[in-house]
């Protein structure tokens, strides 16, 4: 399973200096035209709230790509390299990213939590990581211009809190468990934030409970089993935190399980979101979903069959303008394709002029 491959971090990893070298636009080129490279790739000019930098993104197919420098030297994060786990470290907190660089490619993780829809690119002997990943996770916003090859990268306005993980721990002889798990801090309302917290420790506690059952009833000669947890958050604006949290086990056999949770969760009040807390104001949003999921699981070659609908409001989250819907492993399409997503912007669900948020806040 490719999320549990990437917390097994690889080698053949690139040398540290390769990553640090950078891509730098010419003297005198800060607003020179895009550039078609021999790969098939755009040269763009990178702009950090406005002001031209001296760094060049690559633009491809819709698709932008940011020099890991442009982290390090314009917005300031931290890069550290660890020889013995041969992964690369960008930024802290619950935003710190890793990067992965094997045969297969350079995979990404955020806060341990490893992010499938995207992937690195060594360009020139340089590391670069998508756009989206900025967008989606670390906080960050963007306005490319194609035509003229501008990015201007800004700060998004996030809501006014601090995510902190917390951590349940416990290893005995053949078993061990780590969970991370989400706590926030610095809401206006106590009430609000005790309701977030306790839902999500709740969530947290009754998977360390499961562990704790399989451990006890585990056979000496069983192979050693381990549970682990992590999560990111996918959204943090207009009052609403969206996340999504992994759990996985291993109990023996050929790979372990791993369940998907996510929760969206208005600030104003604790209150976890459904999807018809978000789309209501689309009478139809539930039959227009089932629809386009059940047209695209129909479309892909794997599916097993039985989709009847959507029998459970809760596996979603939010991205900025989009809601990203999953289902379980194994649930529709074998284990090897993962968590099946199907992603839709708000537009496509909403009336024109509607706001998933208008009765939230």
């Amino acid at each position: 399973m490719k999320s549990r491959l990437a917390r097994k971090w690889g080698a053949g990893m690139i040398a540290l200096g390769m990553l640090l070298g950078g891509t730098l636009l010419p003297e005198g080129t800060g607003l020179a035209a895009p550039v078609k490279t021999q790969a098939g790739y755009t040269l763009i000019t990178l702009k950090s709230n406005g002001t031209v930098t001296p760094q060049q993104g690559i633009y491809r197919e819709g698709r932008v790509w940011i020099p890991i420098t442009f982290l390090k030297n314009v917005l300031g994060m931290p890069i550290t390299y660890n020889k013995a786990e041969n992964t690369y470290t960008i930024g802290q907190g619950v935003r710190q990213s890793k990067l992965m660089v094997s045969d297969y490619g350079i995979s990404l993780a955020v806060n341990g939590y490893y992010i499938s829809e995207y992937e690195g690119r060594n360009f020139n002997n340089h590391f670069y990581v998508p756009f989206g990943l900025l967008s989606d996770y670390l906080g960050y916003r963007g306005d490319f211009n194609a035509s003229s090859g501008r990015l201007n990268i800004m700060n998004r306005p996030l809501n006014a809190l601090t995510v902190m993980t917390e951590t349940y721990a416990k290893e005995t002889d053949g078993a061990a468990i780590k969970l991370d798990y989400p706590q926030i801090l610095g809401l206006a309302s106590a009430s609000a934030q005790q309701s977030i917290n306790d839902t999500l420790k709740k969530t947290a506690m009754s998977f360390a409970a499961d562990a704790g059952q399989a451990i006890a009833e585990k056979n000496e000669q069983d192979r050693p089993y381990e549970f682990d947890s992590n999560y990111v958050v996918t959204y943090n604006q207009n009052g609403v935190l969206s996340l999504v949290m992994s759990q996985y086990g291993y109990t023996g056999g050929a790979h372990g399980m791993t369940l998907r949770q996510a929760f969206t969760f208005s600030l104003k009040d604790g209150k976890r979101l459904l999807l018809g807390d978000l789309f209501g104001a689309n009478p139809n949003y539930k039959k227009l979903l089932n629809e386009k999921i059940g047209k695209q699981l129909k479309a892909d070659a794997g599916y097993f069959g039985g989709f009847n609908g959507l029998n459970t409001e809760k596996y979603f989250y939010l991205k900025d303008g989009r809601v990203v819907l999953f289902f379980q492993l194994y649930e529709y399409t074998p284990y090897a394709e993962g968590f099946p997503e199907f992603t839709f912007t708000f537009k496509e669900l909403l009336p024109n002029g509607s706001s998933p948020f208008a009765g939230i806040k």
